[in-house]
Parts: C-alpha cells; sequence; structure tokens
C-alpha cells in the first residue's frame, strides 16, 4: 500500500440501468484511464479458454470467487492502479465496483484516495432503459431478479449507500452530463 500525492480513483457504482457506463464514458472520454472490474474475470475467462458469452460469465464469475475469495478481483483491480499510478496516471476511473468485499480492499489500499460516485434512478425508470438498451436487453422481471441477486449475493447496496456523492439519472443525458460535469470539476477530474 502506497499513498502517492495527488492520486483520486472515481468509482462509480449504481444499480444495473442507472447510467454507470455512461458515467464511466464521460470521464474516459476526456483521457482518463479505467480500471474495469469485469476485465478481471473476462480475462480470467480467456486464459480459462471459455467464450465469453453471459451464460459462460455468470457462473465462472460465482466460481472465480468462490476458489480464489471475494477479495480476488479487487486485488488485482489494486494492482492495476498500483500499474497505473507507478507510470504517472494520477487520475484513474473504477468501473464495475459491485460489491462491499470490493470497496473495502479499494478504501484499505488507497485510503482518502477513492471517491464514490452513486449514479441512481428510480426502479421503474431503470428497467425501461433496460428493456430499450440493444446489447442484452431486460424484461421487467428479469431486471426485478437482477436487482435482487445483485442486492443480496454481491451486497450491491453498502457501496451505493455509503457513496461519497450522488447522481440523480432521472432527466436528459445533457442534463446527467452537466451533473457529472460539476462532479468531475469538485473532485478535480475536469
Amino acid at each position: 500500500m502506497t499513498h502517492r500525492n495527488n492520486l483520486k480513483i472515481l468509482a462509480f457504482v449504481g444499480l444495473t440501468g442507472a447510467g454507470k457506463s455512461t458515467a464511466v464514458d464521460h470521464f474516459t472520454e476526456k483521457g482518463y484511464p479505467k480500471v474495469y472490474f469485469g476485465g478481471v474475470i473476462l480475462d480470467a475467462m480467456t486464459e480459462a479458454g471459455l467464450e465469453h458469452t453471459q451464460e459462460n460469465e455468470k457462473p465462472f464469475r460465482e466460481e472465480f470467487r468462490k476458489k480464489y475469495g471475494k477479495d480476488a478481483v479487487a486485488n488485482k483491480i489494486v494492482e492495476q492502479i498500483n500499474h497505473l499510478a507507478d507510470a504517472g496516471q494520477h487520475r484513474i476511473i473504477a468501473d464495475g465496483l459491485y460489491s462491499w468485499t470490493e470497496y473495502k480492499v479499494l478504501r484499505a489500499a488507497f485510503p482518502g484516495e477513492l471517491e464514490l460516485v452513486a449514479i441512481v434512478a428510480p426502479r421503474q425508470l431503470r428497467y425501461h432503459r433496460l428493456s430499450q438498451r440493444p446489447v442484452r436487453p431486460l424484461t421487467s422481471s428479469e431486471a426485478y431478479a437482477r436487482d435482487i441477486a445483485e442486492i443480496e449475493n454481491i451486497e450491491k447496496g453498502g457501496p451505493i449507500a455509503i457513496a461519497d456523492h450522488f447522481v440523480i439519472n432521472t432527466g436528459s443525458i445533457e442534463h446527467f452530463n452537466e451533473q457529472l460535469e460539476a462532479v468531475g470539476q469538485e473532485l478535480d477530474f475536469a
């Protein structure tokens, strides 16, 4: 654990359909590097010779965490962040922090350097968005089942509840981007 001057990690949390990917894209398009929690699993699947499909990913992810521990993905992300920081990157986006365990690992590794931004939207609006998305659309019942699984099985609610900043994503994309800009300026990610 190395504390570096001026290092900030911006992690977006929220339930499916809230707008986390859009928020991450907003900052990576400005040139900020990102670490991707899901990428750790995808890389491990590639090493295991498995195709990247939703059918393969969920059981593999669960088995990976059973075999290596709930903190396995977060520990890999800590290594990636340290590598970026050692290369001179001082502003890093964390994409896909989900669980309470992952939050605790990052907070311990980067005390005072991790900022959690919760992207929130009402359930029915999130479900409507999920039904309209071009890749992997979900019905309302599928979205509800996913919410329950993520809250109960991976403790996704904890990082959302304890977030440092909240962005309510209920309006236009322009309004959402304005809110993200305000958070970015406050946290020196402008």
